[in-house]
């Protein structure tokens, strides 16, 4: 695994077709479209940058409270409240596009099929967006409210659909998978059948907190995505189960908060992370996790980080 050691390890990685300086992405939601962040961390250090969820139209999303520490990590239903896909291309893309040498990936979502279509639409005919990832942890409206990711017959629709946009840009397709799901690795394949050119999970754990002194939920929305640290060894697990199961590149996440912690996802398949609720305690997170696996790749002798890839040890 440890290859021809030099002095310093090579960091650069590649998922669908697109080249990273290193395999260490911000997650969607974690850094706002980016621009709120440009003083406090270089975006140009990183892998790449995903953007808060992007819809159709605008949202508000769900009134407070809608975020609760927990012991080990995070309790969240914002209710993905965005500007709308049509605002990012106007007020956020351009400052974006102005900066050097960052991976733009947009993150969208829709309550229909024919909403991640328009979406795709509206983001197709601007540059500066290197892929999308399809946000699936969501009802379909049309269907009862039955979630896009947890049903098979429904992902595959999801995805063919986003893919068939998504084509006429040439980006490819990442689709972000839920770990509410019995079979991981069915769904997997799922989205890689459909047309899926990279996956990316875990989604939060759907979770609750009731607060003891009023009986009441911590959150207005009574339920929430459950993400840090608490979800790690289940994330690796699901990761290691995914990556057995298809042939694109997996990208993994759920509590990452140190260079160890992506080291151990890209053994069990991942071929880059995406760093999210530790962003909150630290917004410089993502980046110190680059300094540091640099830092770890030269002392265990990894010349490439890429050789971590399905690198785990198996008796």
């Amino acid at each position: 695994m440890a290859g021809t050691y030099t002095a310093a390890a090579d960091l650069n990685v590649s998922i669908a077709g697109i080249a990273l300086k290193n395999p260490v992405i911000a997650a969607s939601g974690t850094l706002g479209y980016g621009v709120e962040f440009e003083d406090v961390l270089s975006l140009e250090r990183l892998g790449a940058f995903v953007t808060k969820g992007l819809s159709r139209e605008p949202m508000a999303g769900n009134p407070p409270p809608r975020v609760f520490e927990t012991a080990a990590g995070m309790l969240n239903a914002i209710g993905l409240q965005n500007i709308g896909a049509q605002a990012f291309v106007r007020e956020k893309l351009p400052h974006l596009n102005r900066l050097k040498n960052v991976v733009v990936i947009a993150n969208v979502f829709g309550s229909c099929r024919e909403d991640y279509q328009e979406t795709i639409r509206i983001l197709n005919d601007s540059e500066g967006i290197a892929a999308y990832e399809l946000n699936v942890s969501c009802p379909n409206t049309k269907r009862g409210g039955l979630v896009f990711a947890t049903h098979p017959e429904l992902l595959d629709e999801v995805t063919a659909a986003a893919k068939r946009v998504a084509s006429a840009s040439g980006r490819p397709l990442i689709v972000k998978l839920s770990p509410n799901v019995t079979d991981i690795a069915g769904m997997a394949r799922v989205a890689e059948n459909a047309g899926a050119d990279a996956i990316s999970l875990v989604n939060t754990f759907l979770a609750m907190a009731i607060d003891p002194e009023t009986r009441k939920p911590r959150i207005a929305n009574l339920t929430a995505g459950l993400s840090g640290p608490a979800i790690k060894p289940i994330a690796v697990r699901m990761v290691w189960e995914a990556a057995r199961a298809v042939g694109v590149p997996v990208v993994g996440m759920g509590g990452i908060a140190g260079a160890e912690d992506a080291v151990e996802f890209m053994l069990a398949g991942a071929s880059a992370v995406e760093v999210g609720t530790a962003s909150f305690w630290d917004p410089r997170a993502a980046e110190h996790i680059v300094r540091d696996l640099e830092r770890w790749c030269v002392q265990h002798r990894v010349a490439r980080v890429s050789e971590l890839t399905r690198g785990m040890a198996e008796t």
